[in-house]
C-alpha cells in the first residue's frame, strides 16, 4: 500500500495568489486595512504611466506630480492628533561640504538638561521626495524628542519640491549633519548619537554610516537604527532571492515605481552596486567593526527581504545587533497610524528610544 502523504503549502501573499491584496491578505492588520482602504491603497496598485523609454524628466516630473498625494494622506493620518507635550523645538541652517544650505529642526524635552541620548533623523521618501518638514516627521522626531535630542536634516531630494538632486547630494548632506551633531554634542547635551531613519531615510542612516566608516570617522556615531530600508536597488529586475519583493509587490509599494526612484536616484545607474547608494551591496568585510545596529522591518514590505539581509551580514561582521519584524503592517506601517494602531506606533518609538538609553 502507498502511504505517502502529499502536503500541501500555501505560499504567503502574491506568491500563492497572484491577485493578494493588503485588504486580502489574511496576515495584515485590519485597522490597517481600515485606514488604507478608503483611500484606495489596500487594492492593487495602478501601473506608472511610464515606459522603459520614459526620460528622467518624465520620472522627475511624475515624482514631483506624486509628492503632495502623499503629504496629503500623510497629513489625515497625523493632522488630528494633540501636540505631543513637554517638547521644545527649534531649527539651525547648517552649510554642507557642497556648499549649499541645510535645514536641521532640533527637537528636546522642555527644559530638559542633558546629558542624554541624540537621534540624527533622517526622513523616508526613496531619497527622491517628502521632506523632514512634513507632518508625520515632525510628529515622529517630537515623540522621541519625549526623552533624547533629536535632529532632523532637511537634505536635498532627486526630484520633488527639494530636487532635482541625484547621488550623492543626499547622502553628502547627511555626512554634513552628522558632523554638525557630533561638533555640537556639548552644545545639545547629546551623550550617545544614533543615526536613525525609515525607508530612503534608512538607506541613508547605512550609507552615512558606511561612509564614516571608510572615511574613518565612525568615532560620530555610537548606533545605527535602520526602519523598514530601501537599499538594494534591485526593483527593476528583482531577484529571486529577495521574496518579499514578489511576496508583497503592489502592497503599499510597488516595484516599478520603485525601479523608476532608482534612475532619479542615481541617472544613468552608475552605481547600482556601490553600498553609499545602495547599501544591500556592502560585503561582510565593510561592516565589521560597526557600532550597534537594529534593523526594523513590516511583514508585509516588499522590502522586508533586503533589510533581513543586511541584518544577516552585520551578524556575520560581528556586530551588536537584532533585528525586528512588525507583523501584520505595510511599509512603515508602524509609523504612519498612530490613531488606528496606537499600540504598534508607540512600540516602534520605545524601541528606538531604549536603544539609544540603552548604548553603553
Amino acid at each position: 500500500m502507498d502511504t505517502t502523504t502529499t502536503v500541501q503549502f500555501n505560499l504567503p501573499g502574491r506568491l500563492g495568489d497572484p491577485e493578494m491584496t493588503l485588504a486580502t491578505d489574511p496576515r495584515s492588520d485590519p485597522r490597517m486595512v481600515a485606514v488604507l482602504e478608503p483611500l484606495g491603497l489596500a487594492g492593487r496598485a495602478d501601473p506608472v504611466p511610464l515606459t522603459a523609454d520614459s526620460s528622467l524628466d518624465d520620472i522627475r516630473t511624475l515624482a514631483a506630480l506624486g509628492e503632495p498625494g502623499f503629504q496629503q494622506v500623510f497629513n489625515g493620518m497625523f493632522e488630528a492628533l494633540a501636540p505631543v507635550d513637554g517638547v521644545e523645538s527649534s531649527t539651525e541652517v547648517i552649510t554642507g561640504v557642497d556648499g549649499n544650505e541645510i535645514t536641521l529642526y532640533i527637537h528636546r524635552p522642555t527644559g530638559g538638561t542633558g546629558p542624554r541620548p541624540g537621534i540624527l533623523h533622517i526622513h523616508g521618501g526613496g531619497m527622491v521626495i517628502l521632506t523632514a518638514a512634513d507632518v508625520n516627521y515632525r510628529r515622529w522626531r517630537d515623540e522621541l524628542a519625549r526623552s533624547l535630542v533629536v535632529v532632523g536634516v532637511e537634505f536635498r531630494n532627486a526630484a520633488g519640491a527639494l530636487g532635482c538632486h541625484p547621488f550623492p547630494a543626499a547622502l553628502n548632506d547627511c555626512t554634513s549633519a552628522l558632523e554638525w551633531m557630533h561638533a555640537h554634542r556639548d552644545d545639545l547635551g547629546v551623550s550617545k548619537l544614533v543615526v536613525s531613519g525609515e525607508s530612503g531615510g534608512g538607506n541613508l542612516t547605512l550609507a552615512t554610516s558606511l561612509k564614516a566608516r571608510r572615511e574613518g570617522r565612525l568615532d560620530r556615531i555610537d548606533g545605527v537604527y535602520a526602519q523598514c530600508p530601501y537599499i538594494s536597488g534591485t526593483y527593476a529586475g528583482p531577484p529571486a532571492d529577495l521574496t518579499s519583493l514578489h511576496e508583497n509587490d503592489g502592497y503599499f509599494l510597488a516595484g516599478d515605481l520603485m525601479g523608476y526612484f532608482v534612475e532619479a536616484y542615481d541617472p544613468g545607474g552608475a552605481n547600482l552596486t556601490n553600498p553609499l547608494a545602495w547599501p544591500w551591496h556592502a560585503p561582510v568585510d565593510d561592516l565589521r567593526g560597526m557600532p550597534p545596529h537594529v534593523v526594523s522591518v513590516n511583514e508585509l514590505d516588499p522590502l522586508r527581504d533586503e533589510g533581513l539581509d543586511y541584518y544577516r551580514k552585520l551578524v556575520q561582521a560581528g556586530v551588536p545587533t537584532y533585528s525586528r519584524t512588525v507583523n501584520g503592517t505595510c511599509h512603515a506601517g508602524d509609523l504612519l497610524m498612530p490613531s488606528a494602531m496606537p499600540e504598534v506606533y508607540a512600540a516602534s518609538a520605545r524601541d528606538v528610544t531604549m536603544f539609544a538609553l540603552t548604548l553603553c
